[in-house]
């Protein structure tokens, strides 16, 4: 606020000003105008009539003509926007006494007409002028014809006063309706420069924020064309070549970092043809091997009007991060499978201890306890090895389709955990079809359902409940698991499929087993969704072709 004060305050003395030199410009104008129209007239009146012979008193003429030109040559000299408004009326008052004069040299010859020109020319300086108009010109008129030689009440006795008050006073009406037009273009005028002023500082603004961060920027017009780009663009120029043609010897890659992308698939194309996304990465790789990795944001933009206003495209360097995630992964997978072998020796020992017959009862409790926490943590070590590869080539490599019944590998799955469950007092059931074929790989699958029950027991509260239902229409199958657990926020459903993501701190897990059931099923082709609301619970669907050569479409 104090900004703004500050820049409109000084304004106000300008925009006076200026309103006050339009009004003498106005009154200049209107001076030099009359003036010059009524010497001229004068001038001819004289001229003509003296080369007539028809003036009565040529002398007495030529006086009035005199101060006429005289007042004329005032007008034409001296600068009227320099001087106040009192003296102005001098020169209309010198041009009401001379065209008196005309009359007194020509009585009969209706110049009392004239009186109109210095009439306008005082009732555009104001009210006073106006006064003086309308009260000096029609007495000093009735006081010629009361000192006249003729002074015979006629119809032209009223008839002038009135013509010269309707003039005055149409001539002043004028001038202040064209004032009021002044000062209102003004006033809208002057709030058109600052608003455009404003408007300028904030596109400065702007655009000097957006030239100060690390994200490219680019904007682009309803037809596409670019309008505006910011400086970080220049430095993220190999990833986008068309901006910068010079940076197209690089190739563009998809997000595997190894598929080539066609031109059409760009960002800046899919941006230009109306798309919008979030997150999309291409990598760039230059002549000499190195590699850059961008993510793209399109945006579209709405108008005033709430029409299509273009687009907006968001580049961001994620090169720094997709090296760190990649050796997280090296990491995670180098250590798991450091930690494999020494697990699989633990548990070939174990093994072998239980198939001791003079094992201690006691002894052979805590073998088996042991065991157990052995195969656990081994699956634990499977999972973070499965989850480190950096594509999900490495999970289709390892699923191996067929036509199988999921009806007995949910039963299966559900036997297997149902001591987990009754240990919480939680009730399992299993609706739907008897029978349902799915072209699924039933290890993998297998996997898929222990983990979606065991996370369902898991997240459930004692005494809940669990529907595992299934269904087939012949081209796809489908089997939810519906809990009434704590159910999963909105802020982290969409996350709940990400790898060491874990919706709740306070229950155990590593956070891998939805993020391998996710990539699972989609080797097979489907599609694995969820659905929850917290404090009611979660439902998560598996859906599978039915047979082979199809895929899930939902």
């Amino acid at each position: 606020m104090r900004r703004a004060t500050a820049a409109g305050a000084p304004s106000a003395t300008p925009r006076t000003r200026r309103r006050t030199t339009l009004r003498f410009d106005l009154r200049d104008r209107v001076a030099v105008g009359n003036q010059l129209l009524l010497c001229g007239i004068v001038v001819v009146l004289f001229v003509g009539g003296t080369l007539a012979g028809v003036l009565s008193s040529p002398g007495v003429f030529a006086i009035g003509t005199l101060l006429i030109a005289v007042a004329t040559i005032a007008t034409l000299a001296v600068p009227w926007t320099r001087v106040a408004p009192a003296w102005v009326a001098l020169v209309p008052l010198v041009d009401i006494v001379a065209i008196a004069v005309l009359r007194v040299a020509e009585p009969p010859a209706g110049l009392g007409l004239l009186w109109a020109f210095p009439a306008m020319w005082l009732a555009s300086l104001g009210l006073a002028g106006l006064i003086v108009s309308c009260v000096l010109i029609p007495l000093l008129y009735w006081v010629l014809l009361v000192v006249g030689p003729a002074s015979a009440f006629t119809f032209s006795t009223l008839l002038l006063p009135i013509v010269i008050i309707a003039i005055s006073s149409a001539g002043y009406v004028a001038t202040r309706r064209f004032t009021a037009q002044r000062d209102l273009l003004d006033a809208q005028a002057a709030r058109l420069a600052f608003a455009r002023s404003a408007a300028v500082r904030q596109e400065q603004l702007v655009t000097e924020v957006l030239d100060t961060v690390d994200f490219g920027v680019v904007r682009l017009s309803v037809g596409g064309d670019i309008v505006y780009e910011n400086d970080a663009v220049g430095r993220l120029s190999s990833a986008i070549p068309e901006l910068h043609p010079a940076s197209g010897r690089t190739t563009l890659l998809a997000e595997d970092g190894r598929t080539p992308l066609p031109a059409n698939d760009h960002p800046l194309a899919r941006t230009r043809r109306g798309e919008t996304f979030d997150d999309v990465v291409v990598w760039s790789q230059d002549a000499e091997g190195r590699r850059s990795a961008l993510t793209f944001t399109a945006r579209r933009l709405i108008d005033h009007r709430g029409e299509d206003g273009g687009a907006v495209l968001v580049a961001r360097d994620v090169t720094a991060e997709r090296e760190a995630l990649r050796a997280r992964d090296d990491l995670v997978a180098s250590v798991s499978h450091e930690l494999r072998t020494p697990l699989t020796s633990v548990l070939g020992y174990l093994e072998l201890a239980l198939d001791e017959e003079d094992l201690p009862e006691r002894a052979r409790r805590y073998v088996d306890t042991a065991l157990s926490s052995s195969e656990r943590l081994l699956a634990i070590v499977a999972d973070i090895l499965t989850a480190s590869r950096r594509s999900l080539q490495s999970v289709e490599s390892s699923v191996h389709p067929r036509e199988i019944d999921v009806v007995e590998i949910v039963r299966a799955s559900i036997l297997a955990l149902r001591p987990l469950a009754d240990d919480r007092v939680i009730k399992v059931t299993v609706d739907g079809a008897e029978s349902a074929v799915a072209y699924a790989d039933p290890g993998r699958l297998r996997q898929v359902i222990d983990n979606l029950l065991g996370n369902a027991i898991k997240f459930n509260r004692d005494g809940g409940s669990i529907e595992v239902t299934v269904h087939t229409d012949g081209d796809t199958t489908t089997i939810a698991v519906r809990d009434t657990g704590i159910g999963i926020g909105e802020e982290d459903r969409g996350r709940v499929f990400e790898r060491f993501f874990r919706a709740s701190e306070d229950i155990a897990g590593n956070g891998l087993g939805l993020a391998i059931s996710h990539e699972i099923v989609r080797a097979h082709d489907g599609e694995l969704t969820v659905a929850s609301e917290p404090g009611v619970g979660s439902t998560f669907t598996v859906a599978l072709p039915a047979k082979a050569g199809t895929r899930v479409t939902r």
